[in-house]
């Protein structure tokens, strides 16, 4: 094959998440079109999602697309995943002093910042790019969502002040206003500020006044805004807080939607406990971060940085294919097509990760409830397990249980027992939560299965 086959077989390779073939065929392009700008893009791609060193790689893209501003990124976190995080924050700085609006640099600084538990610094781009007499409202309203993701509040009260005396009657600014008072407990604030936003059709916003809605039992403005939503690419986001509402009302459509029994499966796999324990030591080197991602659901542990199931080394590779098994075992199970279902209506015939990762988390660590918007099934699968986690349900897995801001009294639709090799197959629409344990660590592998 020439070098143009070849890419688009690398291409079509990774699209069916074949990642060594995709390797395999790029390499070999690469060496018949040493100099082509895509080929070279795409190979420094898969080799920071195969895990393999790619910041040289990025470098080399770069000459060939000196202003492709993802490439830049995606060198830095390639400098992050090689142990070189001065390096990439270097970069992104010096990036970002040529582009001061440029809002996924700031971001993904941020990120590496937090993700360093360098939290006192995480915003320092922002702050300074907001300084100029330039700046724009888009930047001004990036760096206000960056601080309220950790929950930065008197931060965030202090960005969204100096953006609305820098942009005065902006409605953007008021759809602010009102996040901030309803998300941070100020229910006064949030109160005065509805207002503004009432007729706002926006998913974003609709999913606070869902939220907001909640808090006060008002069940059926809760729906009415949610269901407005359903149908459309934003439908995922409503789907767990329809749930909410209609087990909140006594509603049928809760056992339609989370199923009854809940559509739930618990797993013990077939693998040995020197498979786990091989398992175990593979994951314990690729966690090199120091905290949690500011938008995810770990409390007090890590997560892995790039998609666990395309690493190449044997023992991931080998639960990769018991895993998706079980998961085509799972879904042949299901109850028959119903299009309006977001678990039971999508195409089963095609299985593709969305995400995979893995989560090590110590003692006094937990998830806190979340729901994931982007797929269409999900998963725990427990590797190894703290020997005294404490008293149960210390460490157990809760599903069904509402983000607990909302102070909804709704019980769990079931408490699931950790144990190493267990895996638990449930939808992504479902809220899911682990119990704190006391003392020792506890690592899992967790994805989610690509919603057709």
């Amino acid at each position: 094959m020439d070098a143009v086959a070849l890419f688009q077989a690398a291409c079509q390779a990774r699209q069916k998440q074949d990642i060594e073939s995709a390797v395999e065929a790029i390499d070999d392009a690469q060496r018949l079109a040493p100099d082509d700008p895509r080929i070279s893009a795409v190979r420094a791609l898969l080799y920071y999602e195969s895990w393999r060193p790619s910041a040289e790689l990025f470098a080399r893209a770069l000459t060939f697309n000196p202003g492709d501003a993802q490439l830049r990124r995606n060198q830095a976190l390639a400098l992050v995943s090689e142990g070189e995080r001065g390096d990439a924050e270097a970069l992104l700085e010096n990036e970002l002093q040529k582009r001061p609006d440029w809002t996924e640099g700031h971001s993904t600084l941020s990120r590496i910042r937090l993700t360093a538990d360098d939290t006192g610094n995480y915003d320092r781009s922002f702050a300074d790019a907001c300084a100029r007499q330039d700046s724009s409202l888009t930047l001004h309203l990036a760096w206000f969502h960056q601080a309220a993701l950790i929950r930065d509040w008197d931060n965030v009260r202090s960005i969204l002040a100096e953006a609305e005396l820098r942009y005065p009657g902006q409605s953007a600014l008021r759809s602010a206003r009102f996040y901030l008072a309803a998300e941070s407990g100020d229910e006064a604030g949030a109160d005065a500020t509805f207002g503004d936003v009432a007729g706002l059709v926006d998913p974003g916003i609709d999913l606070c006044k869902v939220r907001y809605h909640l808090r006060r039992d008002q069940w059926d403005a809760a729906e009415i805004c949610a269901r407005r939503h359903i149908g459309t690419p934003t439908g995922a986001m409503f789907w767990p807080y329809l749930s909410l509402i209609w087990r909140l009302t006594d509603n049928a459509l809760a056992q339609w939607l989370d199923g009854a029994p809940p559509y739930l499966s618990i797993t013990d796999l077939d693998v040995s406990p020197g498979q786990l324990s091989d398992l175990a030591d593979v994951l314990r080197r690729l966690h090199i971060l120091q905290a949690p991602y500011p938008e995810q659901s770990v409390r007090g542990g890590t997560q892995t940085d790039r998609p666990l199931f395309f690493h190449p080394d044997p023992s991931i590779q080998a639960i990769r294919r018991t895993i998706m098994n079980a998961v085509r075992r799972y879904v042949d199970a299901l109850p028959p097509s119903d299009p309006r279902h977001p678990l039971l209506g999508a195409d089963r015939s095609t299985l593709l990760f969305d995400g995979s990762w893995s989560v090590r988390l110590t003692g006094k660590g937990f998830h806190a409830s979340h729901s994931h918007v982007n797929g269409w099934i999900s998963s725990a699968f427990y590797v190894a397990l703290p020997n005294q986690p404490g008293p149960p349900p210390s460490g157990y897995f809760a599903l069904g249980t509402p983000p607990p801001e909302l102070d909804l009294e709704l019980s769990a639709y079931q408490a699931v027992k950790p144990r190493p090799g267990r895996l638990v197959l449930f939808p992504s629409t479902m809220w899911h939560s682990t119990i704190p344990f006391e003392a020792g660590e506890r690592l899992t592998i967790a994805f989610d299965i690509n919603r057709p």
